[in-house]
């Protein structure tokens, strides 16, 4: 009798927010690894609001064609090698890749990113020290330039990335000012964090708030968000702002498209707004992972979790995601971790 592994594959492409059928748990027997393949045996998964664009028909934003419907759902993972026919991954090394919403996987493990878990714990490899702390670290450093004494405001503070870009803001001499969506969230950004200030969007007028906890202005704005935010944004901008544009999630589950911003004073103040997308900035990755992880390990950058134990809950947690519901970096535990180690 086969061994049989868990994976959830894309039934049906959701029209606005996913829903539970838009997904489907299925079992299917754990493969063998080939010529040059490793098994590898999923310890976490990674659960970010990307995922929602690759759902859909077509080519996604990265110029690739989009998982076909019955694929496995994309994401990025945490894994341990079980199995090896690949010298260069023996047996019980840990991996970072991009096996996606399923149990275990064959790979050739040619993008894989070996991992030592006396250095960090694994976790740290899918948020921290991961896609997302790279693509704060790239889209705050490289596009925002934030200089000393600069304000520097990012939406979706408490997130993997935004909580980020704001530790990033401090240690670069700037004054942090995040957007969050509940006290707790806004209280942890600032007493834990470290920000300056936080703007609760759901309970405070966003645009009088946000002008008193930046009463310089605003010089670099890390959008995550779109929509509202935004627009409170560009009322108070200075002149020569940058904006980082890394995600729209309020527009992630729209039918369609929403009333734009006014964009006269990004005219008026010379503003540049440019959007990124992480995988044109691989060159950056040893710079980002040098840095971040130093600064990880000495106290300066830190992580919160929030972990949802069990492959199958991961459409419900995903579809929260995508409505705010997560505090921290979003992870599914799918197996069991052997280095008992989280941030």
């Amino acid at each position: 009798m086969q061994n049989l592994f868990r994976q959830i594959l894309l039934r049906k492409r959701p029209t606005g927010e996913p829903r539970p059928a838009d997904f489907e748990l299925v079992e299917a027997p754990v493969p063998a690894p080939g010529p040059g393949q490793v098994l590898c045996r999923t310890i976490y998964l990674s659960l970010d609001p990307y995922m929602r664009g690759r759902m859909n028909e077509g080519i996604s934003y990265t110029g690739t064609a989009n998982p076909a419907l019955g694929s496995v759902m994309v994401g990025g993972t945490v894994s341990e090698v079980i199995a090896s026919n690949n010298p260069a991954l023996p047996q019980g090394t840990f991996v970072a890749g991009y096996d996606g919403w399923q149990a275990y996987a064959v790979s050739s493990g040619k993008n894989f990113r070996k991992l030592d878990p006396k250095e960090a714990p694994l976790t740290t490899a899918l948020g921290v020290l991961g896609m997302p702390g790279w693509t704060a670290y790239v889209g705050l450093l490289d596009i925002g330039q934030p200089k000393p004494g600069e304000t520097v405001v990012v939406s979706a503070a408490s997130g993997a990335v935004g909580s980020v870009v704001g530790q990033l803001a401090k240690l670069r001499g700037c004054r942090a000012v995040g957007v969050a969506g509940s006290p707790e969230k806004c209280d942890y950004v600032v007493k834990e964090l470290g920000f300056d200030a936080c703007v609760n969007y759901k309970t405070e007028p966003l645009l009088p708030t946000l002008r008193k906890a930046c009463p310089s202005g605003i010089d670099v704005y890390f959008d995550n968000v779109g929509g509202d935010v935004l627009a409170a944004v560009l009322r108070l901008v200075n002149r020569g702002a940058r904006i980082p544009l890394c995600g729209l999630i309020s527009q992630y589950n729209a039918t369609e498209l929403p009333p734009g911003p006014n964009l006269q004073s990004v005219l008026v103040n010379r503003v540049l707004i440019k959007g990124f997308i992480i995988s044109d900035h691989v060159d950056r990755f040893p710079d980002f992972l040098r840095d971040c992880t130093a600064w990880y390990r000495q106290g300066k950058l830190k992580c919160r979790e929030d972990i949802v134990v069990g492959l199958e809950n991961a459409p419900q947690a995903f579809i929260g995601l995508l409505k705010g519901r997560n505090f921290g970096k979003l992870i599914v535990k799918v197996g069991d971790d052997p280095t008992l180690k989280s941030c």
